[in-house]
């Protein structure tokens, strides 16, 4: 590794600084980095030496694995220089492909969710690494195309840049530009700078065809065997190297793992991720509202029915990038077919316009608009008018918000929704509030909302403290939260939680969370939360404690458990979420979940057992097969999504995939699905 002699005349980068254990130390172990170029693409090598070469921890070797629990390197480009975007590549000593986006330096974010808040980790783009494991340590060389990679106009560049490496052993997270401890990688405004990139202008044309056979049958709507092919097409084009144009025909996502299943136990609407890759390339940008409750753009109504079945889609256009040094520019326009007794043919257009502005500060807008069946503007249409912005107070305060209106030609007035917040995050504070407000007719029927006509009140403040000599802690972080929802037109106390816990976080891994909750709901209609079981209309006010613990999540066996134990809608809940990892080398990794709730309520008692199984062998970082077997004890129903994969580059190659869903009320056989998928990258310019 790095045995070309053109590594030997570029400068080093040394010197990493500790953000955990230790912050503001010397990193426990020497790294060395370099950065070079050619006319086609961006080098950069890493050698991170370790004095106990048999103490390196790899963990696994799956595309986009977490490197939290590994031995890992990583950094960051701002590509643009505008302290608010990047992109984040990534590795182990396992030679793992890690790669993601960066928008508006994480803000937004859902945790491990792998969502498409301010760090999209579904964004894959094409580019190489090779790692090595020796007795210096470990290194890595990354390759990665200029054309996976989006820039200025000009010959000579300065880009935003930081690294990180994480020494798993010791627990210990280092940079290069030095962090505070409330901050990651994702704080691109405090990145440092590689100056004197000699970039090529970029007229790039990509494109990938794919084939696909399909075999299905089993289930309750059909009889027998049915068979089908399919061919389609995207087209990725650069108009300038900071704006791009991609075109998809007949697009499919036949490749993507199956929804992990939820069951419903409140009468509010369950979110479920976008994983389909076509709209997960610069999700971040078309972002507007609160991930997972409020999100007035959501991809997935778009190919993909309320019952989470597939819709046909036909085809569609999407242009996005920069426009001069701060301006962020989104067009996308999608059609999905009709599908008899569920949907109409349907149009979906978004435009978003985006302004970035200095000190982490910003202010946008966006429309979003569906016509059905080429009816523009008329019954089958629905508008989404949306304006939000970001003030950057110093370094570690803000102020957001956003406000949107929608247009539904069967609604009128009271149609309205907007969020106003601040939060504070220090080295030893993190302090937040908001007060959101969603109107009664308000409805964005391309977003998302948990739940409508509504007003709510959210306040977080918590401590960071780290001991320097307890019992071998890192951290506490004691904190209390609380929200709260009232009805929009009559202020009726729909729901509060109030919660109040202490973090212990220590240096060997172990966490622990202590908690306690105050809840309130208020329910305005009965609703029936299981077979035979009522929930009648009244107010329940309830106390329960709150458990969370997990092990060293680096070793081979680890093991999580979040418990709550308490009062719910007059009644007692019981409830576990329990997860068992276990690894064998970075070859197979496993987990082992289940999700048990036992409630007993005035109305009746039951239980609900969700238990899911995700095994994965890699027999290269690009060859996989990946196993997803979930059963649900209340539809009494098991599924079964199996996955080979084998990449020629980020989401193209061979793949064979097997599904069956088996309804074990249904009398007959499973429905069973196989699906052979081959698509290929072509660089044409």
């Amino acid at each position: 590794m790095l045995g070309d002699p053109a590594w030997q005349s570029l400068p080093a980068a040394t010197g990493f600084t500790q953000t955990r254990p230790y912050e503001g130390r010397p990193a426990s172990q020497r790294t060395e980095v370099w950065v070079g170029f050619t006319e086609d693409a961006l080098y950069i090598g890493a050698v991170c030496y370790d004095s106990e070469p048999s103490g390196i921890i790899v963990a696994d070797s799956r595309r986009d694995s977490d490197l939290n629990e590994t031995d890992s390197f990583q950094f960051l480009l701002d590509t643009f220089q505008d302290r608010q975007n990047g992109f984040i590549f990534g590795t182990n000593p396992a030679g793992v492909e890690y790669d993601g986006q960066v928008t508006q330096e994480g803000v937004g974010r859902r945790f491990g969710a792998g969502g498409v808040g301010g760090f999209n980790l579904n964004w894959d783009t094409s580019w190489t690494v090779a790692s090595r494991i020796g007795d210096y340590g470990w290194s890595a060389e990354f390759l990665i195309p200029f054309t996976s990679l989006r820039y200025d106009r000009d010959a000579v560049q300065t880009w935003g840049i930081n690294f990180q490496r994480n020494i798993r052993r010791n627990y210990e997270q280092a940079f290069w530009a030095p962090l505070p401890r409330q901050h990651n990688l994702l704080r691109v405004s405090q990145a440092g700078a590689v100056t004197g990139l000699e970039v090529p202008p970029q007229r790039n044309l990509q494109v990938m065809p794919y084939g696909l056979a399909l075999g299905h049958k089993g289930g309750p709507e059909l009889k027998g065997t049915e068979t089908d092919t399919e061919f389609g097409v995207d087209i990725k084009y650069s108009l300038t190297p900071s704006l791009t144009l991609d075109a998809t025909y007949n697009t499919d996502f036949a490749q993507v793992e199956a929804d992990e299943i939820q069951v419903n136990l409140d009468r509010f609407s369950l979110f479920f991720a976008e994983k389909r890759p076509f709209f997960l390339e610069n999700a971040g940008l078309f972002t507007v509202g609160d991930p997972g409750e409020a999100e007035l753009f959501f991809s997935r109504r778009i190919g993909i029915s309320e019952d989470g079945g597939r819709i046909p889609i036909e085809g569609g256009l999407r242009l996005s990038g920069k426009v001069g040094a701060n301006t962020l520019v989104g067009l996308l326009h999608m059609r999905s077919d009709a599908v008899t007794g569920v949907t109409p043919r349907n149009d979906y257009s978004v435009a978003r316009l985006k302004q970035e502005l200095p000190n982490r500060s910003s202010l946008g807008v966006m429309f979003v608009n569906r016509d059905g069946a080429h009816e523009i503007g008329g019954a089958g249409s629905n508008r989404t008018y949306a304006i939000d912005g970001r003030l950057g107070l110093g370094d570690v305060a803000s102020i957001n918000g956003w406000a949107a209106k929608t247009d539904s030609p069967h609604l009128s007035g009271s149609d309205h929704a907007f969020k106003l917040g601040a939060d504070y995050n220090s080295q030893n504070w993190a302090n937040a509030v908001s007060y959101t407000e969603v109107a009664t007719n308000f409805n964005p029927e391309v977003g998302f909302l948990a739940r409508r006509a509504y007003r709510k009140v959210s306040g977080r403040t918590l401590r960071r403290i780290r001991p320097k000599d307890l019992w071998g802690l890192h951290e506490l972080r004691p904190h209390i939260a609380y929200v709260g929802h009232w009805g929009y037109s009559d202020d009726y106390h729909e729901s509060a939680f109030l919660h109040i816990d202490n973090h212990w976080e220590w240096k060997s891994g172990l966490e622990i969370h202590t908690g306690m909750n105050l809840t309130r709901e208020g329910v305005r209609e009965a609703f029936e939360i299981h077979d035979g079981v009522v929930v009648p209309p009244g107010g329940y006010d309830h106390k329960e404690a709150q458990l969370v613990f997990w092990t060293d999540q680096a070793a081979p066996l680890s093991i999580s458990i979040r418990s709550r134990i308490g009062g719910r809608f007059g009644g007692d809940r019981i409830n576990f979420d329990t997860n068992l990892r276990w690894r064998l080398g970075e070859k197979f990794n496993s987990e082992l979940s289940w999700i048990y709730n036992d409630f007993d309520l005035p109305g009746g008692e039951f239980t609900v057992n969700v238990a899911r199984l995700r095994a994965t062998y890699s027999f290269t970082p690009r060859m996989s097969l990946q196993a997803l077997v979930q059963y649900d004890d209340r539809e009494n129903a098991l599924a079964t999504n199996l996955r080979f994969a084998w990449l020629q580059t980020a989401n193209a190659g061979l793949y064979l995939v097997y599904n069956e869903f088996d309804d074990r009320d249904f009398v007959g056989e499973p429905h069973r699905e196989i699906i052979l998928k081959y698509s290929r990258i072509v660089n044409l310019l």
